[in-house]
C-alpha cells in the first residue's frame, strides 16, 4: 500500500505566524492543517500519514508544553517542533528532555524549521513502521495456543527442549512439534529469529507474556 502523503499540524495563537508557516510548507509540498489552540489541535482526528507537529509553547488555555504530556499520557505520540518569542533554558530543557525534535525561538530561519520537520516526519515515519510491524507480531502471538505460547517463553528464555518438557510436563517430542508451530505461526525462521522476536514481545523474563489481543 502507497504511504500516505507526510503531514504538518501548526498551532499557534498568531494567525500570522500560522499563516506565514503555513505558505512555507506549501511551497515545498507538504500537506498543512492549522489550529489556533491546543485544545482545538487535540480534539481533531489525526489522519493515517506520517506527521508532526510545530507547536507554540504559549497558548491560550491549554500551553504548548501541557498538550505535550498530554499526548504522552494518552499513547499518542507525535514528533513536536517548539516554537516560541519568550523560549528560555530551562523551558526548552524541559521540552527536549519529553523528546521535542527542536526548540526554535522566534523569529527562525525557514531552513531551520524544514530541516526540522524533516526530521520529524523522518522520525515518525520509523514509529510507524515499527508500530506496524509489532501489531503484526502480536496478532501471530494471538493465534497461539497457550501450551505453544509457554513452549515459546521457554525457547525465549533459552531453554532446551528436554528443559521446557520438564517444565511443562510433557515430552520432548511433542516440544519439538509445538516449537515448529510456534515458529511457522511467528513467521520466524530460526530460533535466534524467534527469540529476538519474544524479546520485542516481552517475553524476556521467565514465566512472563505480553496481553493477548482480544482478537486471539
Amino acid at each position: 500500500m502507497k504511504e500516505a502523503n507526510p503531514i504538518v499540524f501548526v498551532v499557534d495563537d498568531d494567525l500570522s505566524v500560522r499563516e506565514g508557516i503555513e505558505s512555507l510548507l506549501r511551497s515545498v509540498g507538504l500537506r498543512v492543517e492549522t489550529f489556533r489552540t491546543a485544545h482545538d489541535f487535540s480534539h481533531h482526528s489525526r489522519p493515517e500519514a506520517p506527521a508532526c507537529v510545530v507547536l507554540d509553547v504559549r497558548l491560550p488555555g491549554l500551553s504548548g508544553l501541557d498538550l505535550q504530556r498530554e499526548l504522552m499520557r494518552t499513547g499518542a505520540p507525535i514528533p513536536i517542533i517548539f516554537i516560541t518569542g519568550h523560549g528560555d533554558v530551562p523551558m526548552s530543557v524541559q521540552a527536549m528532555k519529553a523528546g521535542a525534535v527542536e526548540f526554535l525561538t522566534k523569529p527562525f530561519r525557514e531552513q531551520e524549521l524544514l530541516d526540522a520537520i524533516r526530521e520529524a516526519i523522518g522520525r515518525d515515519r520509523v514509529a510507524r513502521q515499527q508500530g506496524a510491524e509489532l501489531e503484526a507480531l502480536r496478532r501471530r502471538y494471538g493465534s497461539l495456543t497457550p501450551r505453544e505460547r509457554e513452549v515459546m517463553a521457554g525457547v525465549v528464555d533459552g531453554l532446551l527442549n528436554k528443559q521446557i518438557a520438564s517444565d511443562l510436563g510433557t515430552t520432548e517430542i511433542t516440544v519439538k512439534v509445538q516449537r515448529a508451530q510456534v515458529m511457522k505461526k511467528m513467521n520466524a525462521e530460526s530460533l535466534a529469529g524467534l527469540v529476538k522476536i519474544g524479546v520485542r514481545l516481552g517475553l524476556n523474563t521467565r514465566g512472563s507474556s505480553p496481553p493477548i489481543p482480544k482478537y486471539s
